[in-house]
């Protein structure tokens, strides 16, 4: 499961928040307490517990003494739009630049998406 190059804490937080992004954990679910994380995946506690502390500063998920962690009200919500807001700052917005570069214009672009948009993705039957 972690075999990237982030530190172990920042995947772990990264898989929350995605799985929080496509709606398979919702605002007030449970997450995995640090113990569950630390057994199941063979980690130090502290490091779940890291991930963890990183996620509620972000006002993602929220400690209830004595019970555990939860998913926050509106956390899907708010990290769709700032992901909507990064998506198109830097991602969009340089592509957009090297479109003007080469003398593209809104036009060639809305028909090169329109074209492309409904291709199946490779591994997907068309």
């Amino acid at each position: 499961m972690f075999d990237g190059r982030d530190p172990i804490y920042l995947q772990i937080a990264d898989q929350i928040r995605g799985d929080i992004l496509a709606g398979r954990l919702r605002d007030g679910d449970q997450v995995m307490s640090t113990t569950q994380y630390a057994q199941t995946y063979r980690i130090n506690p502290a490091t779940a517990a890291k991930a963890f502390s990183e996620l509620v500063e972000d006002g993602v998920l929220h400690k209830q003494r004595g019970v555990g962690m939860f998913v926050v009200d509106g956390a899907r919500e708010r990290m769709r739009k700032e992901r909507r807001e990064a998506f198109f700052a830097d991602r969009l917005d340089p592509v957009l630049e090297e479109a003007r570069h080469l003398g593209l214009t809104t036009h060639d672009l809305v028909r090169h998406l329109t074209d492309h948009s409904d291709r199946p993705t490779e591994g997907q039957p068309s």
